[in-house]
């Protein structure tokens, strides 16, 4: 039995389980996209607008479905438009195959000046990027595509030109086989050029962890998605030790926010007790965690510290961890924690943790029912955070969106939460969220994204929304907006100057008009709710979550509302606030406000502003 390249390609992913191809129809890659789906042996086509959006697809749909996420679209500008997506998968680890096809070259002529696709990808897709020349060698290079994107954690590109995709080859036996390697390295495997380490660290090793830990008396542990897996052994070794646990952005959904001892996450955009946590402890253990970040770390020479994980810390933080086990996370803890005294000890740590956490909880809820003009933005996630379904997948996308996620939304178990972490990617949360929704249809899952990034990608995928909505047997993908009209023009991730925290003000922009997101679901024939008044903000929530289909619930929220700096100080702002004030008459909101939100710090009770 003999087939076409194209026909080929797709029997052969179908055979390795991807059931959908996010593309862009286009010169070079029409025939395959036309393929799919034509039987049962060949994955769906989710036809997406942009190929942008299409690599944002896949991304989205192999963070939390287990599996490379599988993106196509022509050569030339389309192949340009993958990079954004391509990249993100790069420096977050996650497994995504780009096929590129190359337009047709030979009888009808020299090929038209395009992009030179090994010139384009080759830093992107540094572990794989080939061009299939001929038939025979297919099976091969596709088959070391998918193992090495599912076992290095990357994106690889296989590009395909239009004439050999028309060639006919034997069918060669498909014999899928998933690379093995360590549970915890399903989250957060070996990088480019690196193994993944032995399954299990010597005993010398443990013993040496052990002792460090064992030593302390305020003990922190800082949970990366890299402890994807492992949450049960991560919540016994940290009540053993009586120890409070911080997140990374990107592990936010391991642990759960719910316990008591959860500080929530670290960084510029976390909270106060993860910053409190970490400039206390006297001893650090760093389970799947990458994070990079000094100035939210223990300092050096402080705090001993230990780190787990399935690769070796190569990060630029500087501070070497006096104990290193790189090896299998949950394997390591399950050997670690017979090793772990359990005697009552540190429990006024522990208790200061907790009590800190409580605090915390409480200054958040006095923020977000600041008063704000016309609804604060703050309080939008804040009512959320009660209405979220139990197996929700969030996504969120770059901008102040991602703090008002990080800081009021609670991750409980069976909850998933995506963003762009290493790049910061703007307009991914939309594409995300229909990624992970093909990957998870019996699911809701809820998109986050701020006015800038819901222009950019936002208003064409909600037209794909309404094309495949049918085909989820949970109907509801709610997208919504905080609609600061026009001045969070999706400028990536706010952070903290080096030296204090930043209030540069955002202005609602006089030559951008306001988008009628609501509206323009509506005529989509989907469901829109526009929220103008803090007294509707629950209401439209709940509008949203309860409708039997795709959504979009747009909030009017005050641009002036800053995500201000957990750890920043009354000097840091009052300097933030005069060097504003002094080169931008307009910001004197900005800064009332980042001292009213700091005010909540200081209050004993509730405070309405």
């Amino acid at each position: 039995m003999t087939a076409t390249v194209c026909e080929h390609i797709l029997r052969r992913l179908h055979a390795w389980g991807v059931d959908h191809v996010f593309g862009c129809p286009g010169d070079g890659v029409d025939a395959l996209l036309t393929a799919c789906g034509d039987s049962e042996e060949a994955p769906r086509l989710v036809r997406s607008p942009h190929a942008r959006t299409s690599a944002f697809q896949a991304v989205g749909h192999a963070r939390v479905g287990g599996r490379p996420g599988v993106c196509a679209a022509a050569s030339g500008p389309d192949a340009i438009h993958l990079l954004g997506g391509l990249y993100d998968a790069k420096l977050d680890r996650v497994p995504v195959l780009a096929i590129v096809g190359l337009r047709r070259t030979g009888r009808d002529g020299p090929r038209r000046p395009e992009a030179d696709p090994y010139a384009l990808f080759r830093d992107v897709a540094s572990e794989f990027l080939e061009t299939v020349t001929s038939p025979q060698e297919l099976p091969d290079v596709l088959d070391r595509a998918l193992r090495t994107a599912y076992a290095r954690r990357c994106p690889v590109v296989l590009v395909v030109p239009e004439d050999v995709q028309e060639l006919h080859c034997p069918e060669a036996p498909v014999r899928p086989e998933w690379p093995q390697y360590p549970a915890g390295f399903g989250a957060v495997p070996a990088g480019p050029g690196r193994g993944m380490g032995p399954a299990a660290p010597s005993g010398e090793s443990l013993e040496r962890a052990a002792e460090i830990l064992n030593s302390g008396d305020k003990v922190a542990i800082l949970v990366g998605r890299g402890a994807a897996g492992a949450s049960a052994e991560v919540r016994r070794i940290a009540e053993l030790l009586g120890a409070g646990v911080a997140e990374e952005l990107l592990g936010k959904d391991v642990v759960g926010d719910q316990l008591p001892y959860v500080t929530g996450t670290v960084g510029p955009l976390g909270t106060r007790p993860s910053y409190e946590l970490m400039r206390d402890c006297d001893t650090l253990l760093a389970i799947g965690s990458s994070f990079s970040d000094p100035g939210f770390l223990p300092e050096p020479g402080r705090a001993r510290s230990v780190r787990i994980g399935v690769e070796p810390d190569l990060t630029a933080t500087g501070r070497p961890y006096e104990v290193e086990l790189v090896a299998d996370v949950r394997a390591t803890l399950d050997r670690l924690i017979p090793l772990t005294r359990g005697e009552e000890r540190g429990r006024e740590w522990f208790e200061t943790v907790c009590a800190n956490v409580r605090r915390w909880d409480e200054v958040l809820d006095r923020r977000s029912r600041l008063s704000a003009d016309p609804v604060n933005p703050e309080l939008v996630a804040h009512v959320l955070d009660a209405l979220l379904p139990p197996d929700s997948i969030v996504t969120c996308d770059s901008g102040s969106v991602t703090a008002w996620y990080a800081r009021h939304l609670t991750m409980r178990p069976g909850m998933r939460g995506v963003l762009s972490g290493g790049l910061a990617a703007t307009g991914c949360a939309v594409p995300y969220a229909i990624g992970a929704k093909f990957a998870h249809p019996d699911r809701p899952v809820i998109a986050l994204a701020g006015d800038g990034a819901m222009r950019l990608d936002g208003l064409t995928e909600l037209i794909t929304a309404a094309s495949y909505k049918d085909l989820w047997q949970d109907p509801r993908l709610v997208v919504a907006v905080w609609n600061d009209r026009g001045a969070d023009q999706g400028g990536g991730r706010p952070r903290a100057a080096e030296d204090g925290p930043s209030l540069a003000p955002s202005r609602r922009s006089p030559d951008v008009p306001d988008v009628p997101y609501a509206a323009f679901a509506r005529s989509l024939g989907l469901t829109g709710v526009r929220v103008e008044t803090p007294e509707e903000v629950e209401s439209g929530w709940r509008t949203a979550l309860a409708a039997d289909g795709p959504a979009v619930v747009e909030f009017l929220t005050d641009p002036s509302v800053p995500p201000v700096p957990a750890h920043a100080t009354w000097e840091q702002l009052g300097a933030a606030a005069a060097a504003v004030l002094k080169g931008e008459p307009d910001a004197g909101a900005v800064v009332r406000h980042a001292f009213k939100a700091k005010l909540q710090e200081f209050l004993p009770g509730p405070e309405t502003g």
